[in-house]
């Protein structure tokens, strides 16, 4: 290839696209239309600076110069499609990552039947629900296959080197019965490991990559929740999160959270289709492509959008068009992010077991803390935590001795922790902390009881409200402050006793608490994570807030606006920044929320914490000055926006 300068390594890439092309051998004509000179002006004018290329497709096709068979027969011969696409993205300094697909590869499962995985009692693993339709082979890795994807990867990188990075496609832990795999496990005395081909590959990667690089191997489809276990093997980190392709959109913030402690540069991918991955022939509105990107800027993620290549080989200027709008958006917000980091002061502690699927009380948990405008992490129980303020401990996390012991010394050392349902107890069924403002913990029976709340705003005093999921009794200790009593049914409802349609009305208050705080310490006897997931209570959400409240007293940042708001602190080398995002997502289709329109800020107060009085503060990127009042403590502005994302940027005097 020309030795042309290739763009700065160190930089990580920020505006992205991940332009698929699996393409059918079936199809004639691959890349008879493509152009490099209008392909690399086209991502430039787009605000895109890398774009992931493919070397090999799940059909398990090569589009590269090679004499190996897989290369695709549509192909023209003489076409050398990657080495061209590389070399007109790297004229206009934009980086190029390489794709091949790993555990899906059509071409061997046809021409090698025997590596197929295997699941017992099923015969060979297809990503499909029926024989009849057209559905991926899954390989084992276990098999000969492993050398023959080794050798498709070493020719790329010698043909490329130095690589922009290497995106490797399909990876997950596959069981299988295949002979291979059955003579590994008898030979090692288990399962193969899947760790040990990404040692290989990240081995034969990091020889192709140029000094000082910041993306290296990328395995996608791995549980993000084992990412500490592989560090070793991953320089960043890339998540897969379309809303409408079966993540929705509350994937995005949980998931954020779990990778963000991590430290590594991460970047996410939504896409422009409609709906999923292959959705060609359709484009989402520009609001939500403008909602999803905004919403990983926010959430300290660089952007990546979705995009497949017509097999001819042409870019589509619609999609470019639409692009480019939310890249250029982007674009602008970044100088007043340069050197910043989110800035975090609550710790959700989930348990490891949940992975990538947080269940509902974690899934509860992030709506509510988003909702209460909390700035926070999810960790789990290993993670350090001296730096937060708040552990929030939901009922499913297990508490075992050694994390009760971790959750003892962080309390002394000044933190504040948050208990919630089956948190309160140790997994040998002991109080989790000496002081808790609760005594008396044990099951409760079985049945519907409701909630009488006190000192919550919103949350009527005189109405009890209904609690939802198994408790915990418990009783206030001398000194507690309780927000919230239990209220007994007349009866609990059964087959044979009964009254109206749904649970039976409240009766008397008891002296059992749901909710008390003590010092530093509170205890909420009821799932109310949970129960906040699945039945959107409002009160919940209140409760949730009002303990907070007692907990942090002084929040990093206190703002009003409609409850969908999400908001984020950045700390810059200048100053501060907040992000304010507001989009609202509608359920339209059985299926799908869809954003068709940004949902306008007016009039919304703001304050946030501050060392001193600034020097300026603005709302970025629109570059409006803004009047303000500086208590001391906290900065406290009004914003009103129009434009669904913007920033309130306090230049540090």
């Amino acid at each position: 290839m020309p030795n042309r300068p290739l763009p700065d390594p160190g930089r990580f890439p920020r505006r992205t696209v991940h332009l698929d092309f699996h393409t059918s051998p079936e199809i004639p004509d691959v890349g008879r239309d493509f152009d490099p000179a209008a392909f690399a002006r086209t991502f430039r004018e787009a605000h895109v600076d890398s774009v992931t290329v493919f070397a090999k497709c799940h059909h398990g096709h090569l589009y590269h110069g090679t004499d190996r068979p897989e290369r695709h027969p549509g192909l023209a011969p003489g076409l050398d499609l990657l080495a061209e696409q590389v070399e007109a993205l790297h004229s206009v300094g934009i980086r190029a990552p390489i794709y091949l697909s790993l555990q899906v590869d059509e071409y061997a499962a046809r021409e090698h039947p025997e590596w197929l995985a295997v699941e017992e009692g099923h015969g060979p693993v297809r990503l499909s629900t029926s024989e009849y339709d057209g559905a991926w082979s899954v390989l084992d890795l276990s098999s000969p296959y492993a050398d023959y994807f080794a050798e498709q990867l070493d020719e790329v990188l010698r043909r490329f080197a130095p690589v922009d990075g290497i995106f490797v496609d399909m990876c997950w832990d596959q069981p299988s019965v295949s002979r291979w795999a059955v003579d590994g496990m008898r030979r090692e005395g288990l399962d193969p490991a899947d760790a040990d081909h990404h040692a290989r590959y990240s081995a034969m990667v990091e020889k192709a990559l140029p000094d000082g690089a910041v993306q290296g191997a990328w395995y996608n489809s791995r549980p993000k929740a084992g990412l500490r276990e592989e560090l070793a093997h991953v320089r960043h980190v890339e998540i897969e999160g379309l809303p409408t392709g079966g993540w929705g959109y509350a994937f995005l913030p949980y998931v954020a959270r779990l990778v963000r402690p991590l430290g590594l540069p991460t970047l996410s991918h939504t896409g422009r289709f409609h709906e999923g991955w292959g959705d060609n022939a359709a484009l989402k509105p520009l609001a939500a492509l403008r909602y999803e990107t905004s919403q990983m800027l926010a959430n300290g993620l660089t952007a990546g959008v979705g995009d497949v290549l017509h097999p001819r080989g042409a870019l589509s200027p619609a999609v470019y068009r639409l692009i480019g709008s939310a890249y250029g958006h982007l674009a602008a917000c970044e100088p007043f992010l340069e050197g910043g980091r989110v800035t975090s002061e609550v710790a959700l502690l989930a348990d490891p077991a949940h992975g990538d699927h947080p269940g509902a009380a974690c899934m509860g948990a992030v709506r509510a803390l988003q909702q209460v405008r909390a700035q926070f992490d999810i960790v789990f129980p290993d993670a350090e935590l001296s730096g937060y303020r708040v552990l929030v401990v939901p009922e499913t996390t297990v508490v075992d001795g050694a994390l009760a012991e971790r959750l003892r010394a962080y309390r002394a050392g000044g933190g504040s922790v948050l208990l919630v349902g089956g948190a309160l107890l140790t997994d040998a069924a002991e109080p989790v902390l000496p002081d808790l403002p609760v005594e008396g913990l044990a099951p409760a029976p079985a049945g519907e009881a409701f909630l009488s709340c006190t000192g919550v705003p919103g949350v009527p005093e005189d109405f009890p409200v209904i609690g939802h999921g198994a408790r915990l009794t418990a009783f206030a200790r001398p000194g507690a402050e309780v927000l919230a009593r239990v209220t007994a049914p007349y009866f609990p409802r059964t087959r044979d006793r009964f009254c109206g349609h749904s649970y039976t009305p409240p009766a008397d208050p008891t002296e059992q608490v749901a909710v008390a705080v003590g010092d530093r310490v509170a205890a909420v006897a009821v799932p109310l994570l949970s129960a906040f997931h699945e039945r959107g209570l409002e009160a919940y959400r209140l409760l949730l807030g009002s303990v907070l409240d007692r907990l942090l007293p002084d929040p990093l940042l206190r703002a009003g606006g409609p409850t969908h708001l999400e908001t984020s602190v950045v700390r810059t080398p200048a100053g501060t920044v907040v992000h304010l995002t507001s989009f609202l997502p509608s359920r339209e289709t059985p299926g799908l929320d869809l954003v068709h329109d940004p949902f306008p800020l007016v009039d919304v107060p703001v304050s946030v914490r501050v060392p001193a009085a600034p020097g300026a503060v603005r709302l970025q990127p629109a570059g409006q000055d803004l009047s303000w009042e500086y208590d001391g403590a906290y900065l406290h502005v009004r914003v009103t926006s129009p434009d669904g994302h913007a920033m309130l940027v306090v230049d540090h005097a």
